[in-house]
């Protein structure tokens, strides 16, 4: 199983907003048959390239799989059918698959077929490695990357807003690396005047993220990088309905305006709105203003933060978070499965809401 779960991985920014899946074939005596993984969206699922890998060795074998198979018709045929047409006497499978028109059915349709299901081997683990797609079919929201960049003394830029460039070469290479299998980057108005960034990943990764700026009162530059290619690339502006008029250039520029009909532009319009577009990963990229507003409200799944050996000092230098904040640091955010990783001289560090 844990085969299976490393080979499903490889799918990570192919597959959404299907989930990652692996799958290894076991022959009769318990040999390897056949392996493979869901490899890109509305293409073949993991079962399937096993099987078709493991060929007449799959009768009377053992299927290990990630996710509960499916048993509908979707972009691809069920691969229930599959593994009942190739011969399949037992199935290992994580967890099911809560999507609506499986979650359990496929299990029921194999055991009526006489195939033995052993249910729940490495389950956390896929959890896991899946958590962005079952949150985005528990909540209908995607799962919400918080990433940043500052110093040793935790500063995101200096008391002049410069802050290009805090990270090295290595860590500024991981993100784009992230953005490339995002849906979405975002970011507020402060950040989009005081950067000019481009927010794309290069070089290109599996997705193509949408550029994504948050101006609730629709003043944004006339002339900068994320409008001069627009045509090329996605934007999106989310702004109030109020305001909208003022992004009529954006527009003629190719650039996609969502006007929202509320007293306020919040983060719950926003989610609202990745999630209906079935968005399955975002990454929100600041500023201080920003991450405050999402780490306030209990928003953020997932942090990737890189830490650079300098110091910048000064009072009024931004820190990452501003917001509100605790009181008590007994009510402080936690960060779970927490990783540290090198990246040239910058300390790379990774970890997870308890959401």
């Amino acid at each position: 199983m844990r085969k299976a779960l490393a080979l499903a991985a490889q799918g990570r920014g192919h597959v959404e907003p299907n989930p990652m899946v692996g799958a290894v074939v076991l022959d009769s005596a318990g040999q390897l048959a056949g392996e493979g993984w869901h490899k890109k969206f509305g293409e073949a699922h993991a079962e399937v390239h096993a099987l078709n890998a493991a060929g007449e060795r799959a009768n009377g074998g053992t299927l290990v799989v990630t996710l509960e198979p499916c048993c509908h018709w979707g972009k691809t045929p069920p691969c229930t059918d599959a593994i009942l047409r190739a011969g399949i006497k037992r199935v290992a499978l994580s967890m099911v698959d809560p999507f609506p028109q499986v979650a359990g059915i496929g299990i029921a349709l194999l055991k009526t077929a006489g195939v033995e299901v052993h249910i729940g081997l490495c389950e956390a683990e896929a959890r896991a490695l899946n958590a962005p797609y079952l949150k985005l079919l528990r909540t209908g929201r995607p799962w919400v990357h918080a990433k940043w960049a500052m110093s040793l003394d935790g500063k995101i830029a200096t008391r002049t807003s410069d802050s290009q460039w805090i990270s090295g070469d290595e860590s500024q290479k991981r993100v784009h690396e992230l953005r490339g299998r995002m849906d979405a980057v975002v970011i507020g108005r402060g950040t989009m005047v005081a950067d000019d960034p481009l927010l794309t990943a290069r070089p290109p990764g599996p997705r193509l993220a949408a550029r994504v700026v948050l101006s609730a009162t629709g003043e944004l530059p006339e002339r900068c990088r994320l409008r001069m290619t627009a045509r090329k690339t996605p934007v999106i502006l989310f702004t109030l309905a109020a305001n909208a008029h003022r992004l009529q250039g954006w527009t003629e520029d190719g650039a996609e305006v969502v006007a929202v009909d509320d007293n306020a532009l919040t983060l719950d319009a926003v989610l609202n709105e990745f999630g209906r577009r079935r968005f399955t990963n975002v990454m929100f990229e600041g500023g201080s203003a920003l991450f405050g507003s999402l780490i306030d409200a209990g928003l953020a799944d997932e942090f990737h933060v890189f830490i650079a050996p300098k110091l910048i000092g000064g009072t009024n230098a931004l820190s990452p978070v501003g917001g509100a904040g605790t009181d008590r640091m007994i009510d402080a955010l936690s960060l779970h499965r927490v990783s540290v990783e090198k990246l040239g001289d910058d300390a790379y560090m990774r970890g997870f809401s308890a959401k």
